[in-house]
């Protein structure tokens, strides 16, 4: 039975969680949340008058340039999802998209997306004005951002990117991934999946972030008897558009602490020529396995995080 409040927004996605979709920590992995948001905006686009947008042949796309994800409530395997979407705004070329993924039985939220795009050449992926059939069809998709989807404890603010190798090196992040992407890795137009940047970071945290949790189970008032690591919300920027064959860096680094979570920065750069493909900010937790719940961060490992934190540290 639903018992949530109603919620926003036209359906575009639905389906479920399986099993290779979850992780060790035995919920569905970040890089699947966004694989879905992915479908639902071809769903979105759809609904926006551009059906073919995502197809081969397109004559328009649309290019993500920036999510904002919050996860609210864990999906394991087997659970079915649904997903709602709409516009917040939309400007001249460029649009903020609301995704809510829901879990029907409940109506509770799974996680929320505030995807921002562009209308883009396909394969150059120049930004062009919409057409007028999306602009129609925008109005009666209009929403409202809820509560639960509004940022929490990230600055959404406009930035000017400081990522780079060289800094990377300057302020000693460590490298949690180094790889190339493959053509399985890559759209139909060519260009790395948005996944691939969460999931990438995803597969290499763990040695960077685990002496962390390790730090605050330590310093914890009631030690769980197992620990692990969840993300709250992320803000990730894409900046440029690896393809098939480009080489991709992952930097990490720690922002700081609060009495209940630690904020990391993640860059993901070109080795090549050092210019960052983009760059997120991220809030986690330490996760207690078996109550599943969070575990505090105590001012004692506040105080032995804040030998690591990165001055300087940013987006």
């Amino acid at each position: 039975m639903t018992t949530a409040e109603p919620l926003p927004g036209v359906e575009i996605w639905r389906g479920g969680v399986n099993t290779w979709d979850c992780d060790e920590m035995g919920h569905m992995n970040v890089r699947h949340y966004v694989v879905r948001a992915q479908e639902g905006l071809i769903g979105m686009a759809a609904e926006l008058g551009l059906a073919h947008a995502f197809s081969p042949g397109a004559n328009a796309t649309l290019l993500v340039k920036e999510h904002h994800i919050r996860f609210l409530r864990e999906a394991h395997a087997g659970a079915p999802l649904h997903m709602l979407g709409g516009v917040i705004e939309m400007g001249e070329s460029d649009a903020k998209i609301l995704q809510l993924l829901v879990h029907p039985a409940s109506g509770e939220l799974a996680a929320t997306f505030q995807t921002t795009v562009v209308h883009a050449t396909p394969r150059e992926g120049l930004a062009f004005p919409w057409p007028t059939i999306a602009r129609e069809r925008a109005e009666a998709l209009k929403v409202e951002v809820p509560e639960k989807a509004s940022a929490r404890s990230l600055d959404l603010s406009p930035f000017t990117p400081t990522a780079s190798l060289a800094r990377a090196e300057a302020l000693g992040l460590t490298r949690i991934g180094l790889g190339g992407l493959l053509p399985t890795d890559c759209d139909v137009f060519g260009r790395m999946r948005a996944e691939q940047f969460i999931g990438r970071v995803s597969d290499g945290i763990g040695a960077f972030i685990h002496p962390f949790r390790d730090m605050v189970v330590e310093h914890a008032d009631a030690k769980p008897a197992r620990s692990g690591g969840a993300v709250l919300e992320y803000r990730i920027a894409y900046l440029a558009w690896p393809r098939a064959g480009d080489r991709v860096e992952l930097r990490s680094g720690l922002l700081g602490t609060d009495a209940r979570t630690m904020r990391v920065a993640h860059w993901m750069l070109d080795p090549a020529t050092g210019e960052p493909w983009g760059t997120s900010e991220a809030v986690a937790i330490t996760f207690d396995l078996d109550a599943r719940k969070v575990v505090p961060v105590s001012d004692a490992a506040r105080k032995a995080l804040a030998r690591h934190q990165v001055a300087g540290l940013s987006l």
